[in-house]
């Protein structure tokens, strides 16, 4: 049990480091290329998503290989262990963009 929380630990920093570290890379790019730096890192954010999630598992073809094991095989704790891997990546992402949307609405006002 101590070891699935820590890959579910794992997993939700993995997902949330790949959102959050890129929004802030991509909003550096556009203080470089003379963009609107917040708006950037949103957006980003936004299409990363789900990006941070197949990146989290491995890659999504050993996710739906484990799933498909689980259910033809009848291992029910394989696909249990693969649906909370998924939801804790999901919630990892979902976090890291709910930080970049408030650093938008720390900067809007600041500039207010």
């Amino acid at each position: 049990m101590l070891l699935l929380l820590e890959k579910l630990i794992t997993n939700f920093c993995i997902a949330f480091g790949v959102v959050a570290g890129a929004s802030v890379f991509a909003g550096l790019s556009a203080i470089v290329t003379n963009h609107p730096p917040l708006q950037t890192m949103v957006e980003i954010a936004a299409s990363l998503k789900i990006w941070a999630v197949a990146i989290t598992l491995g890659g999504t073809f050993s996710s739906f290989e484990a799933l498909e094991l689980g259910l033809f095989a009848g291992d029910v704790r394989t696909v249990l262990k693969q649906v909370f891997a998924i939801i804790a990546a999901l919630m990892g992402a979902n976090a890291g963009y709910t930080l970049i949307r408030l650093v938008e609405k720390c900067g809007r006002c600041w500039t207010e």
